[in-house]
């Protein structure tokens, strides 16, 4: 760990891994309480358009890649709620066609090695300049995370009762969709736009086998998050391996350990409810409290 701080670059790829540990998680727990899990690797195909754009015409792929996405992100919401079709199909739609204008826009400009990069990661070709980019764009992530947070958490839970209560619920449907749009800008260079989405997913997953409120899952989330791309990274430069597999196979081998300690702590907890030490806990109670208290 220490050994790689002598670098430069690694010292912007750690800032930008504990970024990306943050942002991705933070956005996942939401996109997995509304039950729309495969939305980042959508979104991540959806942004090979915009890469190749900015590679043909010689400008700047990331901000292809965030405009092409954040259009694609909304386009996703307007055709889930208006298309009898629904959200899966608006999903493969959109998948399909992002996937095959990024290759032929990638290819038509001679930048298929350049396509890799952005499509498996490359931390070593990581600028200070992407740094910044990429710390801009995570300010506004967790700010919309924290501005909105009760309402995104009331819209995830159920849309009707969020209408019913007043809640802009297109409004909020489609930040939702903008924000996970620009976690997928801010992880495709140091993770890879086909890996991305499980950065998003898998520390959420994680974190629901071992907490019950909403608020306690996304932190958890968080930190599991920092861990998987903090510990992949050094892993990847001690052992001399990709960086965006490593981040995500290592998360996947703390959620195997989560499904584990959970089974374990529920097993606990219920032998001590049949002994009648513990009080029995209705189900969305601490959901519930959560909104409640504001």
């Amino acid at each position: 760990m220490i050994e790689m701080l002598q670098y430069d670059f690694m010292r912007i790829a750690l800032v930008m891994a504990v970024l990306i540990g943050l942002t991705a998680p933070a956005v996942g727990t939401f996109i997995v309480q509304r039950r729309l899990s495969l939305l980042g690797d959508g979104i991540g195909h959806i942004a090979l358009t915009g890469i190749g754009i900015g590679l043909l015409t010689s400008t700047s792929p990331v901000l292809g890649a965030l405009v092409v996405s954040v259009l694609g992100a909304v386009a996703i919401e307007v055709l889930r709620a208006r298309s009898r079709s629904g959200a899966d199909v608006a999903l493969a739609l959109l998948f399909y066609g992002g996937l095959a204008g990024g290759v032929l826009l990638t290819n038509a400009q001679g930048g298929g090695t350049s396509l890799q990069s952005y499509l498996f990661g490359s931390i070593s070709s990581v600028s200070i300049g992407d740094l910044y980019v990429v710390a801009g764009l995570a300010v506004v992530v967790l700010g919309i995370v924290a501005l909105f947070g009760r309402e995104l958490f009331l819209l995830c839970q159920d849309e009707e009762v969020a209408r019913a209560a007043g809640l802009p619920v297109r409004f909020l449907s489609v930040l939702i969709a903008v924000t996970a749009a620009v976690t997928v800008v801010i992880a495709m260079r140091a993770i890879g736009l086909l890996l991305v989405s499980a950065l998003m997913i898998v520390p959420v997953a994680a974190a629901q086998q071992l907490t019950r409120g909403f608020r306690s899952t996304m932190l958890l989330a968080m930190a599991v998050g920092v861990l998987s791309a903090v510990s992949g990274l050094a892993g990847s430069f001690q052992y001399d391996l990709p960086p965006g597999p490593s981040i995500v196979l290592l998360a996947l081998v703390l959620f195997v350990a989560a499904v584990a300690g959970g089974t374990l702590v529920r097993r606990r907890r219920a032998r001590a409810m049949a002994g009648g030490r513990i009080p029995a806990v209705r189900p969305g109670v601490d959901a519930e409290a959560e909104v409640l208290r504001g």
